[in-house]
């Protein structure tokens, strides 16, 4: 008796094995490539929300800086001048809220506040006839006179 040997192997356990083998790389190889698709898009909505939170990063500091720039001119009459600081933060502001739509709507509250706080300005004097007005009773006005330590007697 003469046995015939298969082209692969010595016999047709060799065939099974094989045959086996492929299936399980093949399953394993599918099983890594799904795990893989999930990872990378897992890693890219951390990008984006890191992104997001970059932009997000100069309003932050923004309203801080408008929150300082309100606590200097807090409790002290001022003239259209002296808001230059807040009428910038809320111009950069503006700008952010028209392409954030994440906040806009929160934006649009505080920039609805810095106008009415902006409205709040001394008016300039016009350029009717010049009063006289003593220097200490000008800066009391202005706020001035009980931080300089000098009271209008």
């Amino acid at each position: 008796m003469i046995t015939t040997m298969l082209a692969i192997g010595t016999g047709a356990g060799t065939l099974a094995v094989s045959t086996v083998s492929a299936l399980t790389a093949g399953v394993l190889g599918t099983y890594t490539l799904l795990h893989h698709q999930q990872v990378f898009a897992w890693m890219r909505s951390i990008r984006r929300t890191d992104q997001t939170n970059a932009e997000l990063d100069k309003p932050d500091q923004w309203l801080a800086d408008l929150y300082t720039a309100q606590c200097r001119l807090a409790h002290k009459p001022c003239r259209a001048g002296d808001f230059e600081d807040i009428t910038q933060i809320g111009t950069m502001l503006r700008g952010v809220a028209d392409h954030t739509p994440a906040i806009a709507a929160e934006l649009a509250r505080v920039l609805e506040r810095i106008e009415e706080y902006v409205d709040t300005a001394l008016p300039e004097p016009g350029p009717g006839p010049a009063v006289k007005i003593p220097v200490l009773e000008h800066r009391m006005q202005l706020g001035e006179g009980d931080e300089a330590g000098q009271r209008p007697r």
